[in-house]
């Protein structure tokens, strides 16, 4: 958009601003119209696919060795320094089963299982001794009624409890049906009867279709948990269901406390900024726009809503409120006489003193500023929209709405707030006499012009130190960036209990006390969990009835992998890594099935407890003693023949995704390393690893490919409108020292780049190259309209106007800094606070995104108004003295 093309459209929107308002508005309308008939459906994180060897090898096991679609929630009871295997507590234990039991809505979800815990494993025995004692003949094995537990304990006393105990706990004893142990913690030493802490699972069914959650399930856990809260002194349910419960109260709660405080931080800002109430609420109007086209393109377009999607509201708002600045600030500085233009100032018009009416002041601010706003739309959308060539779904939704919003934010505040501005201050001052002209933000003699005017002067005074020390700190930044975590962990997603202040606040601002974070971590490092997330796998194929696969299965598991030091494995009661696997199962059956055990030992030749010949009768043998437990770590086909083998790998929790599959994929190598098979990890864990390293590595690649379209885009720009290959280089090195600065405070402040905050630092390019281009246009038009020498051009003459050229670029600069900065200054400031204030969250997401935002947009406007005038100044100074 050329100089007279900026003319011609100012002067369109000016001339006829009533049409232009209500074209824009009606069209707004259709847009918007898309949030209400659209159906977009939600898209967590689990959700994104990606093509891998794991992925491929988990979706084997599901079609082969079949899957449990119960819904598993933990229930721990504990009493630090105390006991929860006494008596009383069993028996709360069950009365607590009673209770959920008795309720339909409730016992509805529970599958015929229900709970199980050691409460029910004692109260069994109870059982079991009492039919014993009343037989005559062989006493009843069948598995007892709640009822008949709860009778069998209640008529025990303490004692006789502590001693049925102690035979259920004796290492030495034969337990029908569950593994007392798997209900105790971790570091429990087996025999003894006391213990601080205890864990029970329920099991839950739901109707809910394979691609929906199960909500009435975890409904049911929020009314568990409420009773276990009433039954037991400290105990808490952990399940998906409570989680999202207590996220979504969290991230209620964080608004409830934030909303008020940004919303006064922003109005503040932007009163500060504008000091007039009129244009405040012009630019909250425009904004509000922004949003509805928003909402509107997500509901056309039906993008299912997703944690990517979060940055996008937050990028529109920073750009808007950008926009808008630029936009009303250029105006006032027309209509104050103090925007250069063409070489002369604006002070030839239809008012004296040099200042400007409504529309001659729009029209001369709107025509300097249009092309920046344009030439940032372009570069910054064409920049978010590269990122459709991930082969993430989410990554392409990111792009199209990122790229359609800023579109929306361009037609807002360079068409309709421009249009509806005149039309505002042309009423006001031509119906009610009101005075609209306004001292650019800035300008004047205040504490906000002498900082810009020092910023002035060190650019003048020492540009290169200013370059050299961005340099240096870039160059560290990189560096610590090197050494961030790129983890992804579920459990860096759970609220914190919030400060103590927060909880003196008056009425419904109180948030409630959050621990399910604390939770998580307790559950992690205590207990062998069950369910989604606790649980790692490995595949085996090739030929799994070869004796040595089987003692490289026995080896690797072990001792967890080959060193005995992988942190995220589940260590069980008594020692030794939880893992099941056929070696386990083969000695578990073993142990209790005479034929197993003597076919076992005749194929034992050296006395080491594991089979060397004819393995696969030995598992024929298992298959027929108990193909349950056989089919949960070896397939057979139809024919009888064995065609892969698994593990299952107990994992903590609260682990890292990413520490989770490098310790199953040691455990896997370690078998592959010694076994005719290969083993591949996969599992729950095992794959959002990989998927969020494709995630992660896409949004990086996606960082480069938009460093490279923003640069070739600048670089085509500045050459057609001023021959000068370098302009582009320049006015992105900004951004890149931007981003390397926040890559470096991000290691430093302990904050993970993984795809959560890999998305929020898009914000540090998308604000950063708006940022830039703004000082880089300015400066160069002021330059021009002042009658700079032309360097590229200049003979050796030029020397003899070396006064007048220092003076014409002291004038240039100065105009930059404190009109355009003074814009970017009132933009940074508001934006900065706005979304800044989300560091005092209780969700560990809106706390993380608030304080990389922050950092971004105060870095963002550090480089773009000392940096990128700096390398200006330098680059005027190298082509005068090459010329």
């Amino acid at each position: 958009m050329s100089g007279s093309l900026a003319d011609r459209y100012a002067d369109a929107i000016v001339s006829h601003s009533k049409l232009v308002v209500v074209v824009v508005l009606l069209l707004t309308a259709v847009v918007a119209a898309g949030a209400a008939i659209g159906d977009s459906e939600d898209e967590g994180i689990g959700q994104f696919e990606t093509d891998s060897e794991e992925t491929a090898a988990l979706e084997e096991i599901e079609a082969t060795y079949g899957t449990d679609d119960r819904v598993v929630t933990q229930l721990v009871v504990r009493d630090e320094g105390g006991d929860v295997l006494t008596r009383d507590s069993l028996l709360d234990g069950l009365y607590l089963q009673q209770e959920v039991r008795e309720d339909e809505d409730l016992n509805a979800t529970l599958d015929d299982q229900g709970f199980v815990g050691l409460e029910n494993v004692v109260a069994t025995g109870a059982v079991f001794e009492d039919r014993a004692a009343e037989a005559n003949g062989p006493p009843d094995t069948s598995e007892p009624t709640l009822e008949e537990q709860i009778e069998a304990l209640e008529s025990r006393s303490d004692e006789e409890v502590d001693d049925l105990l102690a035979d259920v706990l004796d290492p030495d004893s034969e337990t029908q049906g569950e593994d007392p142990y798997e209900f105790l913690p971790t570091e429990y030493e087996p025999g003894s009867t006391t213990a601080d802490a205890r864990i029970a699972f329920l099991f839950q069914v739901d109707e809910s279709g394979p691609d929906e959650d199960p909500e009435a399930a975890y409904d049911a856990q929020v009314e568990i948990g409420q009773l276990v809260e009433d039954r037991f002194d400290d105990a808490f349910l952990f399940g998906q269901g409570i989680t999202n419960e207590a996220s979504s109260n969290a991230v209620g709660d964080s608004f409830a406390i934030i909303t008020p405080v940004a919303l006064v931080l922003v109005l503040f800002a932007l009163g500060t900024a504008y000091r007039d109430l009129v244009d405040v609420l012009i630019s909250v109007f425009g904004i509000a726009v922004v949003m509805a086209w928003l909402a509107g393109i997500l509901g056309w377009l039906e993008i299912p809503t997703s944690q990517l999607l979060i940055a996008v509201p937050f990028l529109l708002i920073g750009l808007s409120i950008d926009y808008s600045l630029h936009v009303v600030m250029r105006s006032r500085e027309a209509r104050a006489g103090t925007l250069e233009r063409d070489g002369t100032a604006t002070d030839g018009g239809d008012e004296t003193g040099g200042e400007l009416a409504v529309r001659n002041g729009m029209r001369v601010g709107l025509a300097g500023v249009v092309l920046a706003l344009a030439a940032a739309t372009f570069s910054t959308g064409v920049g978010f929209l590269s990122n459709v060539v991930s082969p993430l779904p989410a990554i392409q939704d990111f792009a199209i709405l990122s790229a359609g919003g800023i579109l929306a934010t361009f037609v807002s505040f360079a068409v309709l707030v421009p249009a509806l501005k005149v039309e505002v201050d042309d009423l006001l001052e031509s119906r009610f006499g009101i005075d609209r002209r306004k001292e650019p933000f800035g300008r004047g003699t205040g504490i906000v012009n002498r900082g810009l005017s020092g910023v002035v002067s060190l650019v003048q005074r020492a540009p290169l130190a200013v370059v050299a020390l961005a340099f240096l700190l870039a160059i560290g930044g990189a560096y610590g960036a090197t050494g961030i975590d790129t983890e992804f962990n579920e459990a860096d997603f759970l609220p914190e209990d919030p400060p103590e202040w927060t909880k003196s606040l008056p009425g419904g601002l109180a948030p409630d006390t959050y621990t399910i974070s604390d939770d998580a971590e307790y559950l992690g490092e205590n207990f062998q969990q069950r369910g989604e997330g606790s649980q790692s796998q490995i595949l085996i194929r090739g030929d799994v009835t070869d004796p040595a696969t089987l003692a490289a299965i026995d080896s690797a598991a072990s001792d967890g992998g080959g060193d005995g030091t992988r942190g995220t494995i589940i260590t069980r009661s008594g020692g030794g890594p939880a893992i099941e696997s056929p070696v386990s199962v083969l000695r578990e059956v073993a142990s209790e099935n005479e034929s197993v055990a003597a076919a076992l030992e005749e194929r034992d030749t050296n006395g080491d407890g594991l089979p060397d010949e004819d393995l696969e009768g030995l598992y024929d043998e298992l298959y027929e003693a108990d193909e349950e437990a056989a089919s949960t770590v070896l397939y057979r086909t139809d024919d009888g023949e064995y065609e892969s083998a698994r593990l299952l790998v107990s994992v903590r929790g609260d682990a890292a995704a990413q520490s989770v599959a490098d310790d199953t994929r040691g455990i896997a190598s370690g078998i592959e390393a010694n076994a005719p098979a290969s083993a591949i990890a996969t599992g729950g864990p095992v794959t959002t690893a990989v998927i969020q390293d494709a995630l992660l590595e896409t949004l990086v690649q996606a960082f480069a490919v938009t460093l490279v379209v923003i640069l070739t885009f600048l670089t085509v720009l500045y050459w057609v409108r001023h021959r000068a290959l370098t302009l582009g280089a320049i006015t992105l090195a900004p951004v890149v020292a931007a981003l390397a600065w926040l890559l470096g405070a991000m290691a430093i402040l302990d904050l993970p780049f993984n795809s959560e905050t890999a998305v929020i630092t898009s914000l540090a390019i998308g604000l950063g190259v708006d940022y830039s281009i703004h000082v880089g246009e300015r400066f160069i038009d002021e330059r021009d309209s002042r009658g700079v020498p032309d360097t590229r051009t200049a003979t050796g003459g030029c020397r003899e106007d070396e006064s007048d050229r220092r003076d014409s670029l002291q004038d240039a600069l100065a105009a930059t800094i404190t009109g355009t900065g003074g814009a970017l200054l009132g933009s940074a400031l508001t934006t900065a606070a706005g979304f800044g204030v989300l560091a005092l969250a209780l969700a560990p997401p809106l706390r993380r995104f608030g304080l990389v935002t922050g950092l971004s947009i105060i870095f963002a406007f550090v480089a773009c108004l000392t940096v990128l005038p700096c390398l200006l100044v330098l680059r005027e100074r190298l082509l005068e003295r090459t010329n």
